[in-house]
């Protein structure tokens, strides 16, 4: 499974969030925050919570599913 995040990104920059703000205000971790920009990691409900909260919008607007060359690859 894939997910990216970068309607995230887009929506953050849409908003006026820059990175320090988004730090400063804890709204997403350093290491979650590289990870995510480096396509290694995910978000925990928790944290789709304050981020949907904050920036008023839903879980799809700020992440999608992309099907991946190798799970493509296993269901044919």
């Amino acid at each position: 499974m894939s997910i990216k995040y970068d309607k995230l990104f887009a929506l953050l920059k849409e908003k006026g969030w820059n990175t320090t703000r988004i730090r400063k205000e804890g709204l997403i971790g350093q290491g979650t925050l590289t990870n995510l920009r480096n396509g290694t990691g995910g978000l925990d409900h928790k944290t789709i919570d304050r981020i949907c909260r904050v920036l008023e919008c839903q879980p799809g607007d700020i992440m999608e599913y992309v099907e991946s060359a190798d799970e493509n690859m296993e269901n044919k």
